[in-house]
C-alpha cells in the first residue's frame, strides 16, 4: 500500500529559502556599499576642486596685495576686507577728468594683478564714477552736472587701464553721479569719500551681449578723488 501524498514532499527545504534570502540581502548590501563608495569618491573630488579654487583665489588676492605693497606702505592706499581705497587727489584735481601723473602710475601698476584676479573666472571689470551731491558751479565749468563728470572720470580711468594693457573686452565704464554715496554729504570729509571711482569684477553676460550683471564680487576697488 502506498502512503498518501499530503503535498509536503513538494515544499522547498527551509535552508533553500534562507539561502535565497541571504543572497538577496548580500546583493542589497553590495549595492549600498558601491553607492557609498561612489558618494565618498564624488565628495572627495568635489572637496579637491573646491580646495584648488580656494588656493587660486588666495594666489589672486596675494598678487593684488603685492602690487599694492608700496602704496599701502606709504599710506596712499588702504586695503580693508578686499576694498582698496586711494585717498586724496591721486586721480583727479577738483572738477577735472584729467588723470594726474601719480594716479596714472598707480592704475598702471594695477593692470597685471587685476588681470590675474579676473583670470578665467568669466568676469569683467566695471569702472564706476561717483561724485558728491554738490552741483558743479562756475562760469568756466567743463561739465554740465555730476552725471557728466562721473561718466567722464569713469571713461578716463577705463581708457587708461586699456592703454596700460587691460584687454578692452575685460573692462567697461558706468556712471552713477551722486547716487550710492558711501558717506554723509553734510561735511567735506564725507563729500571727499563720495567723490570716487570704483572698480569691481562682475560676471560676463553669457547670452553674448556685453551687459554684465552687477553682483557682489570678491574684490571691490574703490579709488577716491
Amino acid at each position: 500500500m502506498h502512503d498518501l501524498d499530503d503535498g509536503s514532499s513538494h515544499a522547498p527545504p527551509i535552508w533553500a529559502i534562507f539561502g535565497d534570502l541571504m543572497s538577496g540581502l548580500v546583493g542589497v548590501f553590495v549595492l549600498l556599499l558601491i553607492w557609498a563608495l561612489g558618494f565618498q569618491l564624488e565628495l572627495a573630488q568635489s572637496l579637491k576642486v573646491e580646495t584648488a579654487k580656494r588656493q587660486a583665489e588666495e594666489q589672486r588676492r596675494m598678487a593684488l596685495e603685492e602690487a599694492l605693497a608700496d602704496p599701502l606702505q606709504n599710506g596712499r592706499v588702504t586695503l580693508e576686507n578686499g576694498r582698496i581705497a586711494i585717498s586724496g587727489s591721486v586721480l583727479f584735481a577738483v572738477n577735472s577728468d584729467q588723470l594726474q601723473a601719480e594716479g596714472l602710475a598707480l592704475l598702471g601698476s594695477l593692470v597685471d594683478p587685476l588681470q590675474v584676479f579676473l583670470g578665467d573666472r568669466e568676469q569683467m571689470l566695471m569702472v564706476s564714477g561717483f561724485t558728491d551731491d554738490r552741483p558743479i558751479r562756475g562760469s568756466n565749468r567743463a561739465f554740465s552736472d555730476n552725471w557728466e563728470l562721473s561718466a567722464q572720470r569713469a571713461l578716463t580711468v577705463t581708457r587708461a587701464l586699456i592703454d596700460e594693457g587691460m584687454p578692452a573686452d575685460m573692462v567697461f565704464a558706468a556712471a552713477f553721479g551722486a547716487q550710492s554715496p558711501v558717506a554723509d554729504n553734510a561735511d567735506e570729509m564725507g563729500r571727499s569719500r563720495n567723490r570716487r571711482v570704483e572698480m569691481a569684477p562682475v560676471p560676463k553676460n553669457k547670452t553674448g551681449a556685453n551687459e554684465p550683471v552687477l553682483t557682489d564680487g570678491d574684490l571691490k576697488t574703490s579709488i577716491r578723488q
